[in-house]
């Protein structure tokens, strides 16, 4: 290499969160390996600068970025195979998910988005099981969440979920979310525990269900014209150092998840932890989409699952 190659590499939260760290972990590597021969910039949270946290796609896309990372939610427009891995209680746990997306599944998925999107798929970051947070009323079944105002990710599959236990779901980008969680206009949200205090809603809602209704990822992506011109080595670089920092993530992710929940009671905040009863009338709730799915997807898609729901 000649002159430095400038990666800009960025996402849409503090630095010290997992998905940062992990940024950080990639650009690290790359600058032990490569020198001064590489240029790695960060911008961690794009939303610091007057973005959308949306705007992180087209950021990559357009390669203003080099690489960045968001829920695939909010691709599902453009690649409606990936309605099917919002599907709700799909996975039974972190092992189960990971293996999925992993193997053949995740295979599948990184194919069809790069197929659609000028990106190259490196790796899939845990966003981990999402729950229920609210400023109104506990919640330990779907009628308790009957006529509540909810924020979901773009995604038809999440709106259709919350549709059927009862709430009245709004697709929102997360900016606006947190506007309406702050100002009351909006009364309930669903993350994991992490996100929740990351982004301050636990100073807003005083109760929180454990409900584990989605598993999200969120894909580490590149922009495919930058990263099919540089050096083999450094791709080669760039895709071992990715998978390097999922793992890494992930471990931090765990973690988080820990300290999160302890900072949402140190908050006050009231922790519901649902019986298997109580979880299953949930999922008995939203059981006719899974149903339908093998409908809208394909009895295949289902078939590339390690161990079928």
């Amino acid at each position: 290499m000649s002159a430095a190659i400038q990666i800009r590499l960025g996402g849409y939260g503090p630095p010290e969160t997992s998905f940062s760290r992990a940024l950080k972990f990639i650009g690290d590597r790359l600058e032990a390996d490569f020198g001064s021969d590489v240029m790695v910039k960060y911008v961690w949270n794009i939303m610091d600068l007057g973005y959308l946290g949306k705007d992180i796609l087209w950021l990559v896309e357009s390669g203003l970025l080099s690489a960045g990372y968001q829920s695939t939610s909010y691709l599902t427009g453009r690649v409606p195979e990936l309605g099917f891995i919002d599907l709700p209680f799909l996975f039974e746990n972190n092992g189960h998910a990971r293996a999925n997306m992993d193997g053949a599944l995740g295979d599948h998925m990184t194919a069809k988005i790069e197929a659609q999107c000028n990106y190259r798929i490196l790796g899939y970051f845990e966003n981990g099981f999402r729950h229920i947070s609210n400023r109104l009323r506990g919640v330990r079944s779907p009628a308790d969440l009957a006529g509540m105002t909810i924020r979901v990710l773009p995604s038809a599959v999440h709106e259709k979920t919350f549709a059927a236990l009862g709430a009245q779901p709004r697709q929102m980008d997360l900016t606006e979310a947190i506007d309406g969680v702050i100002d009351g206009t909006l009364d309930a949200q669903e993350n994991p525990f992490a996100n929740t205090v990351t982004y301050g809603v636990h100073r807003h809602h005083a109760y929180h269900t454990m409900s584990g209704h989605f598993y999200l990822l969120r894909p580490l992506f590149a922009n495919a014209a930058q990263f099919d011109g540089w050096p083999e080595d450094l791709q080669r670089a760039f895709a071992k150092g990715t998978q390097e920092a999922v793992a890494f993530q992930r471990d931090l992710a765990e973690a988080e998840a820990v300290d999160a929940r302890r900072a949402i009671e140190d908050a006050g905040g009231e922790i519901a932890e649902l019986s298997q009863a109580e979880l299953a009338a949930f999922a008995a709730a939203v059981a006719p989409m899974l149903d339908a799915a093998r409908t809208v997807y394909g009895a295949g898609m289902f078939e590339l699952m390690e161990g079928k729901p």
